[in-house]
């Protein structure tokens, strides 16, 4: 979970009176998940954030998954897929369930709409770009490896400034989380944990608009998007504490572990979500043992789906991927090394991978537009050439 943080000018306490330089309320807005019982903060907005001047359905979210196709493990190659679109609107599903979604998109714009995710957490991983990710809040400044954390409610609009640009988002039913494993009974990451506060970069640069006019939002709520035309800019707010709010650390701020032999995936999960973890394979040495095998054993996914993202086209165990495949082994079947890999591995004394897990504990639907761009012989490459 993230830290206590405060930033801009807020009263000495709680609901206490607050007053512009004009004599005017501060309007006070507290935002949290559970009700009045999670993570929350406290914000003080120069307008009320619940003037809105027009509604209207913009298009409802209809994901389709594919019809049915022999249990087989699957290979997707990213790079096939359509141009650049709308960074909200225009994303592309690839694997979902109840619990949670994978999806991506090529934002063709360099500023986003204003979005609210009403019904989900996002973990964004930035694939490709630099920019700000900003929020009523404060901005995010964010680059290449990335993941944004941006918890369910919280109104948010992408700023780039790179031409290339490539988002990855998991979205989540439940709240994400720093795996409890990670830290202590009073909240705090621990010595044993992979990252530490310190890596953990909230909002920064609090800038307050005080604009009358009309601001487009688009709210994602019961899978349907909607347009809410609001009457004041949404970034007015001149002070907020609290626990609630988006943050980001970067893949590479990750820190690996390596054993004298092979270490199993959870060495690297890097969050927890209901239903779901995310892991973070990183650049490190090898097993450092003589004896040792680098690449990972075979093993079978009992009760749960794998699925990678290659953010480059190294992976010790694989072979025939490349920066951007996506690969889903699912329950039932074993995986593991490609004939020649184990080998290969011995005597290796570092891997420069850098990938993206997401294992799911209830198996995943495969989207339409995923099947369009899989290669399908994939399933093929376990065989001895």
């Amino acid at each position: 979970m993230p830290v206590y943080l405060r930033l801009g000018e807020i009263p000495s306490k709680r609901h206490k009176i607050y007053r512009k330089p004009s004599g005017e309320l501060y309007s006070e807005e507290l935002m949290g998940n559970m009700g009045f019982v999670g993570p929350s903060s406290l914000l003080y907005h120069v307008r009320r954030p619940t003037a809105v001047r027009a509604v209207k359905v913009v298009r409802e979210i209809k994901w389709e998954a594919a019809p049915p196709e022999p249990l087989r493990h699957r290979h997707f190659r990213t790079k096939q897929l359509a141009k650049p679109g709308n960074a909200i609107t225009e994303r592309v599903p690839l694997l979902f369930n109840n619990d949670v979604s994978m999806e991506m998109v090529r934002p063709a714009e360099s500023t986003s709409d204003f979005y609210r995710n009403a019904q989900g957490d996002e973990i964004v991983f930035v694939s490709e770009g630099e920019g700000v990710l900003e929020s009523p809040f404060g901005s995010i400044v964010f680059s290449d490896g990335d993941y944004l954390l941006i918890p369910r409610g919280i109104l948010h609009r992408y700023r780039f400034a790179s031409e290339k640009r490539l988002l990855l988002i998991f979205e989540s039913a439940g709240y994400v989380r720093t795996p409890k494993r990670y830290r202590n009974e009073y909240g705090q990451l621990t010595e044993n944990s992979p990252y530490s506060e310190r890596d953990i970069r909230g909002p920064q640069s609090l800038e307050t608009h005080d604009e009358k006019g009309e601001f487009r939002l688009i709210v994602k709520k019961a899978n349907t998007l909607n347009e809410m035309i609001l009457a004041y800019h949404p970034f007015d707010v001149v002070g907020w504490d609290g626990f609630y709010y988006p943050w980001a650390i970067n893949i590479r701020n990750f820190e690996p572990r390596v054993g004298r032999f092979h270490l199993p995936p959870p060495t690297h999960q890097t969050f927890e979500g209901d239903g779901f973890v995310v892991c973070s394979f990183c650049p490190r040495p090898y097993d450092f043992d003589p004896e040792a095998v680098p690449a990972p054993y075979s093993h079978s996914n009992v009760m749960s789906d794998e699925v990678l993202y290659y953010a480059n086209s190294e992976f010790m165990s694989r072979k025939g991927i490349e920066y951007g495949s996506i690969t889903l082994h699912p329950d039932g079947l074993a995986h593991g090394p490609q004939p020649g890999r184990t080998e290969a591995s011995l005597g290796q004394k570092q891997t420069n991978e850098l990938a993206v897990m997401m294992d799911t504990f209830r198996g995943l639907h495969v989207s339409q537009e995923a099947v369009e761009i899989e290669d399908r012989d994939y399933y093929l490459s376990w065989l001895d050439s």
